[in-house]
């Protein structure tokens, strides 16, 4: 898979954090996982340990997210902008193996694919702002 797709699923599963407890997460990820059936392991392996490095983050990125908004607080964000924000947010921050712009450019496009019409400026703009705090 190219890292476009694999940004995908772990799009998906980040966006299942909001519908599912804590507890019941590792087994909604076997179950997804299950469904990809041409994916290799190393794919398999980099969502998974992409994902859980997401999640291991989310209380700070929601906090760079929450100090970075205003009048849209996690707590009140369309929740398919939120998965995206927070997966492009780790990448910015954390991930060292993605560029700010691509992490950008990706995380739109995603918005562009999953989100409603205001989604892919909304999540530019947050972004935008957090890269140049970040440079």
């Amino acid at each position: 898979m190219i890292r476009t797709e694999l940004r995908e699923h772990i799009f998906k599963m980040l966006f299942q954090i909001e519908f599912n407890d804590a507890a019941d997460m590792p087994e909604h990820l076997k179950l997804y996982f299950d469904t990809l059936e041409d994916a290799a392991d190393k794919d398999k392996d980099y969502i998974r340990k992409k994902y859980e490095a997401v999640v291991s983050k989310s209380e700070e990125i929601d906090k760079i997210l929450n100090e970075n908004t205003t009048g849209w607080k996690t707590s009140r964000m369309n929740k398919t902008d939120l998965a995206i924000l927070r997966l492009a947010v780790y990448e910015i921050r954390w991930d060292a193996d993605v560029p700010t712009g691509v992490a950008i450019n990706e995380a739109v496009e995603l918005a562009k694919r999953f989100g409603g019409d205001s989604s892919p400026s909304f999540v530019n703009g947050v972004l935008g702002r957090i890269a140049k705090l970040e440079s």
